[in-house]
């Protein structure tokens, strides 16, 4: 069962502490109807007083305007400073506090001055008046400052919660933005696959066709050659249809938001490559060690790009929260299934001044990366200190191959 926590679309807790407060003012202009200058007509105007009061938060400058136009008729009336008259201390507090402008409250204070000066005049001089004016003003304007200094903390508060609101915007942008550029690098990598086993199909049929007559054993293992290579481009495909097809609204050319870009640097990488990879952290003042652990079978190049992009990752992100000096572990598991990446370093070296240039964005563009091959991540922080990041990728079933007769 729910419960309703608001009412009239204001919360329920500020609904009924202004009609406890509208109750009191209520009951002590009824309590004194009888004994009180005016009598029950002193009574209505206390009776509006509290009435107005229900609006305090939502309406304060009205509230208190409608307060004001009371106690002038009240001293008009010249009945005297009366017990109800605490709803003008309520309605000046009120409009200071919830007031859209200072403005509004500064010539609430104004008029609460010369309130006083009135109140003090219709008093009974028991003293001297001047006394009773400085105490009205004194209570007047502790009324006032604390109004002031409770606004002033509501409005931080508000900007403080609406610069978090901001910055949570912000951070959702950038890690869109950050998807999408690492989409669109992944997208471009596999259009390189895929265009690189066009290229090889290409000069495999063109080789088998010379070579029908003369050598049909030849021809026959090259248009294998071209089946295979077709099935694993038809695969690599696949994958790159499904990275772009959440990549967002059309640019202006109509093409998709993750335009294939021509990049003339970039090249496919491979796992040889790898010890290279290594070599270079090493250099940059990791101390890695690596281990292989079963036959690596042959992989699909986006799968071995995606294996050697992890590791990249994994190797910068040690460099940059780790540092030199740091010792990173990393091992490579081949089974029949899926090949397991294991990258952990210790945590022992020293802060990084100039970090190495990242291949992506981080665990995010690792779990982009992994999500295209249904693998797993799992990263965070070791007992013994330090960092580790193991990705489980599944290897792609073979192909069942054709016997293309002679």
């Amino acid at each position: 069962m729910t419960v309703r926590r608001t009412l009239f679309g204001r919360p329920l807790r500020g609904v009924a502490f202004d009609v406890a407060v509208a109750a009191l003012v209520v009951f002590v202009s009824l309590a004194a109807a009888v004994s009180q200058p005016g009598g029950w007509a002193a009574t209505a105007v206390g009776l509006g007083m509290a009435v107005a009061l229900l609006f305090r938060r939502t309406h304060p400058s009205a509230v208190t305007v409608a307060v004001a136009v009371l106690a002038l008729i009240q001293v008009i009336a010249r009945w005297g400073p009366l017990i109800y008259d605490v709803a003008v201390l309520i309605a000046l507090y009120s409009v200071v506090k919830y007031g859209r402008r200072l403005r509004d409250g500064v010539l609430a204070g104004a008029v609460a001055a010369v309130g006083v000066l009135l109140a003090a005049a219709q008093t009974p001089n028991v003293i001297q008046w001047w006394v009773t004016a400085l105490w009205y003003a004194l209570v007047t304007g502790a009324v006032w400052l604390v109004a002031l200094n409770v606004r002033t903390r509501r409005l931080y508060v508000l900007s403080l919660e609406e610069r978090a609101t901001t910055l949570e915007r912000e951070r959702e942008a950038e890690s869109r933005a950050a998807v999408a550029e690492e989409r669109t690098r992944i997208a471009r990598e596999l259009h390189d696959v895929v265009a690189h086993s066009m290229a090889v199909m290409i000069v495999q049929a063109d080789g088998a066709r010379f070579m029908l007559d003369r050598d049909p054993a030849q021809a026959r293992t090259a248009v294998k050659v071209v089946a295979d290579t077709g099935r694993q481009a038809l695969e690599e495909m696949r994958r790159l249809v499904g990275v772009l097809r959440d990549a967002g609204p059309a640019g202006p050319d109509g093409a998709d938001g993750l335009a294939v870009a021509a990049d003339p640097e970039h090249r496919r990488l491979a796992l040889a490559e790898l010890p290279d990879l290594l070599a270079r952290f090493d250099d940059a003042g990791l101390h890695v060690r690596s281990t292989v652990t079963g036959e690596p079978p042959a992989l699909p190049p986006g799968l071995e790009l995606t294996v050697y992009r992890v590791v990249q990752e994994a190797l910068t992100n040690a460099l940059k929260h780790a540092g030199v000096g740091a010792g990173v572990e990393v091992v490579l598991t081949y089974t029949a299934e899926a090949v397991v990446v294991r990258v952990v370093d210790d945590g022992h070296g020293r802060p990084l001044v100039s970090p190495a240039p990242s291949g992506g964005h981080g665990l995010l563009g690792m779990r982009e990366r992994v999500t295209v091959y249904d693998g797993s991540l799992t990263a965070g922080p070791r007992v013994a200190g330090g960092w580790q990041v193991e990705v489980r990728l599944p290897l792609p079933s073979e192909p069942a191959t054709e016997v293309i007769a002679a």
